[in-house]
Protein backbone atom coordinates (compact mmCIF):
# COMPACT_ATOMS: atom_id res chain seq x y z
CA UNK A 1 0.00 0.00 0.00
CA UNK A 2 2.90 2.14 0.97
CA UNK A 3 4.53 2.00 -2.33
CA UNK A 4 1.26 2.27 -4.58
CA UNK A 5 0.74 5.83 -2.76
CA UNK A 6 4.01 6.75 -3.28
CA UNK A 7 3.82 5.82 -7.14
CA UNK A 8 -0.01 7.71 -7.43
CA UNK A 9 1.91 10.57 -5.50
CA UNK A 10 4.91 10.73 -8.33
CA UNK A 11 2.12 10.28 -11.09
CA UNK A 12 -0.06 12.52 -10.06
CA UNK A 13 3.10 15.40 -9.53
CA UNK A 14 4.43 14.83 -12.81
CA UNK A 15 0.75 14.62 -14.09
CA UNK A 16 0.01 18.65 -12.74
CA UNK A 17 3.20 19.49 -14.43
CA UNK A 18 2.03 17.83 -17.35
CA UNK A 19 -1.10 19.22 -17.54
CA UNK A 20 0.24 22.72 -17.18
CA UNK A 21 1.97 22.19 -20.38
CA UNK A 22 -1.28 20.79 -21.65
CA UNK A 23 -3.38 23.47 -21.41
CA UNK A 24 -1.18 25.81 -23.95
CA UNK A 25 -1.28 23.06 -26.91
CA UNK A 26 -5.16 22.81 -26.26
CA UNK A 27 -5.55 26.49 -25.98
CA UNK A 28 -3.29 27.54 -29.00
CA UNK A 29 -5.06 24.48 -31.23
CA UNK A 30 -8.42 25.30 -29.95
CA UNK A 31 -8.37 28.79 -31.33
CA UNK A 32 -6.65 28.59 -34.65
CA UNK A 33 -6.19 24.71 -35.34
CA UNK A 34 -2.19 24.58 -34.79
CA UNK A 35 -0.21 22.22 -32.87
CA UNK A 36 3.04 24.47 -31.21
CA UNK A 37 5.53 21.74 -31.27
CA UNK A 38 7.20 24.79 -29.76
CA UNK A 39 5.62 24.97 -26.63
CA UNK A 40 7.80 22.42 -24.65
CA UNK A 41 10.77 24.98 -24.81
CA UNK A 42 8.71 27.84 -24.15
CA UNK A 43 7.79 25.37 -20.55
CA UNK A 44 12.15 25.20 -20.91
CA UNK A 45 12.44 28.87 -21.02
CA UNK A 46 10.14 29.65 -18.52
CA UNK A 47 12.00 27.56 -16.33
CA UNK A 48 15.29 28.99 -16.96
CA UNK A 49 13.68 32.68 -16.47
CA UNK A 50 12.37 31.66 -12.90
CA UNK A 51 15.79 30.21 -12.33
CA UNK A 52 17.42 33.85 -13.55
CA UNK A 53 15.04 35.44 -11.15
CA UNK A 54 15.43 33.15 -7.91
CA UNK A 55 19.66 34.13 -8.74
CA UNK A 56 18.81 38.14 -8.90
CA UNK A 57 16.64 38.00 -6.17
CA UNK A 58 18.81 35.89 -4.20
CA UNK A 59 15.86 33.50 -2.63
CA UNK A 60 18.23 29.94 -2.70
CA UNK A 61 19.97 31.85 0.45
CA UNK A 62 17.07 33.81 1.79
CA UNK A 63 15.52 33.55 4.93
CA UNK A 64 12.44 31.62 4.77
CA UNK A 65 10.59 34.50 6.18
CA UNK A 66 10.90 35.88 2.60
CA UNK A 67 11.07 32.69 0.27
CA UNK A 68 7.36 32.56 0.47
CA UNK A 69 6.79 36.51 -0.79
CA UNK A 70 10.25 35.63 -3.21
CA UNK A 71 8.37 32.61 -4.87
CA UNK A 72 5.67 34.73 -5.72
CA UNK A 73 7.23 37.79 -7.21
CA UNK A 74 9.60 34.97 -9.12
CA UNK A 75 5.71 33.19 -10.32
CA UNK A 76 4.66 36.40 -11.86
CA UNK A 77 7.64 37.73 -13.25
CA UNK A 78 8.47 34.10 -15.39
CA UNK A 79 5.38 33.68 -15.94
CA UNK A 80 4.59 36.96 -17.49
CA UNK A 81 7.83 37.32 -19.41
CA UNK A 82 7.24 33.75 -21.05
CA UNK A 83 3.73 34.97 -21.77
CA UNK A 84 5.87 38.06 -23.56
CA UNK A 85 7.93 35.04 -25.57
CA UNK A 86 5.00 33.34 -26.63
CA UNK A 87 3.42 35.73 -28.45
CA UNK A 88 6.40 37.28 -29.94
CA UNK A 89 6.50 33.79 -31.31
CA UNK A 90 2.94 34.07 -32.52
CA UNK A 91 3.80 37.38 -33.57
CA UNK A 92 6.95 36.77 -35.74
CA UNK A 93 6.44 32.99 -36.73
CA UNK A 94 2.63 31.89 -37.03
CA UNK A 95 1.08 35.13 -37.98
CA UNK A 96 2.05 35.75 -41.22
CA UNK A 97 0.81 32.07 -41.74
CA UNK A 98 -2.23 32.09 -40.70
CA UNK A 99 -3.96 31.88 -44.26
CA UNK A 100 -0.99 29.50 -45.38
CA UNK A 101 -1.64 25.84 -45.95
CA UNK A 102 -1.80 23.97 -42.84
CA UNK A 103 1.57 22.12 -43.41
CA UNK A 104 3.17 25.36 -43.45
CA UNK A 105 2.59 26.36 -39.78
CA UNK A 106 3.15 23.30 -38.75
CA UNK A 107 6.48 22.90 -40.31
CA UNK A 108 7.57 26.21 -38.74
CA UNK A 109 6.35 25.43 -35.31
CA UNK A 110 9.20 22.22 -35.53
CA UNK A 111 11.70 24.68 -36.61
CA UNK A 112 10.81 26.78 -33.30
CA UNK A 113 11.06 24.18 -31.36
CA UNK A 114 14.99 23.53 -32.60
CA UNK A 115 15.63 27.36 -32.65
CA UNK A 116 14.20 27.86 -28.96
CA UNK A 117 16.83 24.68 -27.91
CA UNK A 118 19.49 26.11 -29.59
CA UNK A 119 19.46 29.22 -28.40
CA UNK A 120 19.09 27.65 -24.47
CA UNK A 121 22.25 25.39 -25.69
CA UNK A 122 24.12 28.55 -26.84
CA UNK A 123 23.81 30.24 -23.48
CA UNK A 124 23.57 27.28 -20.83
CA UNK A 125 25.27 24.59 -22.65
CA UNK A 126 24.63 20.62 -22.67
CA UNK A 127 25.12 20.25 -18.64
CA UNK A 128 22.07 19.88 -16.23
CA UNK A 129 21.89 23.08 -14.38
CA UNK A 130 21.21 23.20 -10.54
CA UNK A 131 17.63 24.24 -9.52
CA UNK A 132 16.80 25.44 -5.65
CA UNK A 133 13.94 23.83 -4.76
CA UNK A 134 12.26 26.57 -2.80
CA UNK A 135 9.03 24.53 -1.64
CA UNK A 136 8.79 23.29 2.14
CA UNK A 137 10.36 19.59 2.72
CA UNK A 138 8.72 17.44 5.00
CA UNK A 139 6.10 14.87 4.72
CA UNK A 140 2.78 14.59 5.60
CA UNK A 141 1.46 10.99 7.77
CA UNK A 142 -1.35 9.36 6.39
CA UNK A 143 -1.12 6.29 8.67
CA UNK A 144 -0.15 4.05 5.59
CA UNK A 145 2.29 6.20 3.99
CA UNK A 146 3.14 9.33 3.74
CA UNK A 147 2.84 12.48 0.90
CA UNK A 148 6.11 14.86 0.85
CA UNK A 149 4.52 18.28 1.51
CA UNK A 150 5.96 19.44 -2.02
CA UNK A 151 4.26 16.90 -3.65
CA UNK A 152 1.15 18.28 -2.20
CA UNK A 153 1.97 21.93 -2.97
CA UNK A 154 3.16 20.62 -6.17
CA UNK A 155 -1.09 19.67 -7.11
CA UNK A 156 -2.34 22.34 -5.46
CA UNK A 157 -1.06 25.54 -7.61
CA UNK A 158 -1.37 23.95 -10.67
CA UNK A 159 -4.91 22.93 -9.64
CA UNK A 160 -5.86 26.55 -8.71
CA UNK A 161 -3.53 27.71 -12.12
CA UNK A 162 -5.94 25.55 -13.97
CA UNK A 163 -9.68 26.25 -12.09
CA UNK A 164 -8.40 29.95 -12.61
CA UNK A 165 -7.62 29.37 -16.21
CA UNK A 166 -11.10 27.92 -16.66
CA UNK A 167 -13.16 30.29 -14.72
CA UNK A 168 -10.98 32.97 -17.01
CA UNK A 169 -12.00 30.98 -20.21
CA UNK A 170 -16.17 30.86 -18.95
CA UNK A 171 -16.15 34.21 -16.97
CA UNK A 172 -14.53 36.94 -18.40
CA UNK A 173 -15.09 38.95 -22.33
CA UNK A 174 -11.87 37.93 -23.10
CA UNK A 175 -12.62 34.49 -22.42
CA UNK A 176 -16.31 34.45 -24.24
CA UNK A 177 -14.11 36.57 -27.16
CA UNK A 178 -11.58 33.17 -27.08
CA UNK A 179 -14.24 30.75 -27.37
CA UNK A 180 -16.06 32.93 -30.27
CA UNK A 181 -12.78 32.92 -32.29
CA UNK A 182 -12.37 28.88 -32.01
CA UNK A 183 -16.04 28.51 -32.85
CA UNK A 184 -15.85 30.85 -35.84
CA UNK A 185 -13.12 33.01 -36.37
CA UNK A 186 -15.19 35.15 -39.41
CA UNK A 187 -18.24 35.30 -37.64
CA UNK A 188 -16.42 36.82 -34.76
CA UNK A 189 -14.26 39.23 -36.31
CA UNK A 190 -17.82 40.51 -37.90
CA UNK A 191 -19.28 40.77 -34.39
CA UNK A 192 -15.97 43.11 -33.55
CA UNK A 193 -13.92 40.73 -32.11
CA UNK A 194 -10.41 41.70 -32.69
CA UNK A 195 -9.02 38.44 -33.32
CA UNK A 196 -5.09 39.36 -33.62
CA UNK A 197 -4.74 40.45 -30.44
CA UNK A 198 -7.12 37.73 -28.82
CA UNK A 199 -5.43 34.85 -30.01
CA UNK A 200 -2.02 36.96 -28.65
CA UNK A 201 -3.86 36.92 -25.23
CA UNK A 202 -4.19 32.87 -26.01
CA UNK A 203 -0.45 32.45 -26.61
CA UNK A 204 0.49 34.75 -23.42
CA UNK A 205 -1.52 32.72 -21.23
CA UNK A 206 -0.11 29.66 -22.68
CA UNK A 207 3.17 30.46 -22.67
CA UNK A 208 2.78 31.80 -18.82
CA UNK A 209 1.14 28.60 -17.64
CA UNK A 210 4.14 26.58 -18.81
CA UNK A 211 6.36 28.95 -17.34
CA UNK A 212 4.42 27.90 -14.01
CA UNK A 213 5.19 24.18 -15.08
CA UNK A 214 9.11 24.81 -15.63
CA UNK A 215 9.19 26.49 -12.10
CA UNK A 216 7.80 23.70 -10.89
CA UNK A 217 9.54 21.02 -12.21
CA UNK A 218 12.73 22.93 -11.56
CA UNK A 219 11.73 23.01 -7.59
CA UNK A 220 10.78 19.26 -7.99
CA UNK A 221 13.70 17.23 -9.86
CA UNK A 222 16.29 20.39 -8.44
CA UNK A 223 17.66 20.24 -11.81
CA UNK A 224 17.20 21.64 -15.34
CA UNK A 225 18.62 21.08 -18.99
CA UNK A 226 18.41 22.45 -22.26
CA UNK A 227 16.40 19.41 -24.36
CA UNK A 228 13.86 18.86 -21.33
CA UNK A 229 11.05 20.37 -22.96
CA UNK A 230 11.16 18.10 -25.90
CA UNK A 231 10.15 14.92 -23.79
CA UNK A 232 7.63 16.79 -21.59
CA UNK A 233 6.27 18.79 -24.70
CA UNK A 234 5.44 15.39 -26.12
CA UNK A 235 3.90 13.92 -23.24
CA UNK A 236 2.22 16.87 -22.75
CA UNK A 237 0.70 16.88 -26.49
CA UNK A 238 -0.48 13.22 -25.22
CA UNK A 239 -2.22 14.65 -22.94
CA UNK A 240 -4.16 17.11 -24.94
CA UNK A 241 -4.77 14.60 -27.61
CA UNK A 242 -6.11 12.18 -25.07
CA UNK A 243 -8.62 14.71 -22.80
CA UNK A 244 -9.70 16.17 -25.87
CA UNK A 245 -7.20 18.91 -27.99
CA UNK A 246 -9.05 22.17 -27.63
CA UNK A 247 -11.14 21.21 -24.60
CA UNK A 248 -9.01 23.22 -21.59
CA UNK A 249 -10.79 20.28 -18.52
CA UNK A 250 -9.94 17.19 -21.10
CA UNK A 251 -6.34 18.58 -21.47
CA UNK A 252 -5.79 19.37 -17.26
CA UNK A 253 -7.83 15.56 -17.09
CA UNK A 254 -5.44 14.17 -19.30
CA UNK A 255 -2.08 15.63 -17.79
CA UNK A 256 -3.01 13.80 -14.35
CA UNK A 257 -3.98 10.75 -15.76
CA UNK A 258 -0.84 9.93 -18.76
CA UNK A 259 1.39 11.20 -15.42
CA UNK A 260 -0.38 8.62 -13.29
CA UNK A 261 0.12 5.82 -16.28
CA UNK A 262 3.94 6.54 -16.65
CA UNK A 263 4.49 6.01 -12.81
CA UNK A 264 2.34 3.10 -12.71
CA UNK A 265 4.28 1.30 -15.29
CA UNK A 266 7.98 2.39 -14.32
CA UNK A 267 6.75 1.35 -10.54
CA UNK A 268 4.96 -1.79 -11.00
CA UNK A 269 6.45 -3.71 -14.37
CA UNK A 270 10.58 -4.31 -14.57
CA UNK A 271 12.30 -2.07 -17.42
CA UNK A 272 9.48 -0.08 -16.85
CA UNK A 273 11.27 3.23 -17.16
CA UNK A 274 11.85 2.44 -20.52
CA UNK A 275 8.93 1.19 -21.33
CA UNK A 276 6.86 4.03 -20.20
CA UNK A 277 7.14 6.20 -23.09
CA UNK A 278 6.36 3.21 -25.62
CA UNK A 279 2.76 3.03 -23.47
CA UNK A 280 2.14 6.77 -23.63
CA UNK A 281 2.95 6.89 -27.62
CA UNK A 282 0.73 3.84 -27.94
CA UNK A 283 -2.25 5.78 -25.93
CA UNK A 284 -1.64 8.76 -28.51
CA UNK A 285 -1.96 6.23 -31.40
CA UNK A 286 -5.14 4.38 -29.74
CA UNK A 287 -6.65 7.38 -28.93
CA UNK A 288 -6.65 8.87 -32.62
CA UNK A 289 -7.35 6.06 -34.14
CA UNK A 290 -10.55 5.33 -32.15
CA UNK A 291 -11.57 8.43 -30.13
CA UNK A 292 -10.22 11.07 -31.99
CA UNK A 293 -12.06 13.86 -30.05
CA UNK A 294 -10.77 12.33 -26.69
CA UNK A 295 -12.47 12.02 -23.52
CA UNK A 296 -14.21 15.19 -23.33
CA UNK A 297 -13.32 16.93 -26.70
CA UNK A 298 -16.72 18.18 -29.03
CA UNK A 299 -16.59 17.01 -32.68
CA UNK A 300 -16.67 19.88 -34.67
CA UNK A 301 -18.21 19.63 -38.34
CA UNK A 302 -15.92 20.97 -41.01
CA UNK A 303 -16.89 24.11 -42.97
Amino acid sequence: MRYFVEQMTLGLTNGAIYALIALGYTMVYGIIELINFAHGDIFTVGGLIGLTAIGLLGLDHASPALVIPGVVVVFAVAMTLNGLVGVAIERVAYRPLRNAPRLAPLITAVGMSFVLEGIIFLLKGSNDISYPNLLPSGNLNLGLASIGISNILIVLIAVVLMVALNQFIQRTRIGRAMRATAQDRDAARLMGININRTIAITFFIGSALAAAGGIINGFYLETIRFDQGFRAGLIAFTAAVFGGIGNVVGASIGGFVIGIIIALVAGYFQGGGQWSDVVVFSILILTLVFRPTGLLGMRVPEK
